[in-house]
């Protein structure tokens, strides 16, 4: 009579555990946002090429000046920090992306791959956390530098910038720092944690 008792008890640990294919959806669709900023990415360079080839010339530096906009320097560094906005943001895709589906859907069996990540042979839950922390970060950086450098014309008329704005913007970045740190300090102690009790049962 135990018999299909067991049965029962087995099929649903195995329909919970399936259930995690249920993500294979949203790994696809942030495969094809990463595709999205493959095309931002082309579409940015595109400006930049025209930037310098074509609007780079000193009557165009002069009108940009006399209108109060950015100089053509100043304009191809903020394409250029586009770009690498794009770069990373893309980074951090690749990362939730290889890492999520390895440790929360499949194993990827990418042993002795030539092109295998480093960082997967021993990724984890709190790994990818201090890897997504680190690559957040990573991202505000290069946003609060594109501030950094267009906040030349605060408080003049038309500027997209105010003075609470950048304050904010910078007490955000902070916060991004410090979660980054929790998140790495808790993650130390866990682990600390996990090994003296490994070393205590032996």
């Amino acid at each position: 009579m135990s018999q299909p008792s067991n049965a029962r008890l087995g099929f649903l640990p195995n329909l919970i555990f399936a259930s995690r294919w249920l993500q294979l959806p949203l790994y696809l669709g942030l495969i094809v946002a990463q595709g999205v900023y493959v095309w931002q990415f082309g579409v940015e360079l595109v400006h930049l090429i025209h930037q310098v080839f074509l609007n780079g010339n000193e009557e165009a530096a002069a009108a940009a000046l006399a209108e109060g906009g950015p100089t053509a320097e100043v304009a191809i560094m903020l394409i250029v920090l586009g770009l690498i906005d794009v770069v990373m943001i893309s980074n951090l895709l690749v990362m939730v992306i290889v890492g999520g589906y390895e440790t929360f859907v499949s194993r990827l069996r990418l042993e002795g791959h030539p092109d295998q990540p480093e960082w997967l042979s021993h990724v984890n839950a709190s790994v990818l956390k201090v890897k997504l922390a680190m690559a957040i970060i990573g991202i505000s950086s290069i946003h609060l530098l594109k501030t950094f450098i267009e906040v030349g014309n605060l408080g003049m008329p038309g500027s997209k910038f105010t003075e609470a704005g950048v304050m904010w913007q910078t007490i955000i970045h902070i916060v991004f720092i410090l979660s980054a740190i929790g998140i790495a300090y808790t993650d130390k102690l866990m682990t600390g944690g996990a090994v003296k009790r490994e070393h205590g049962a032996h």
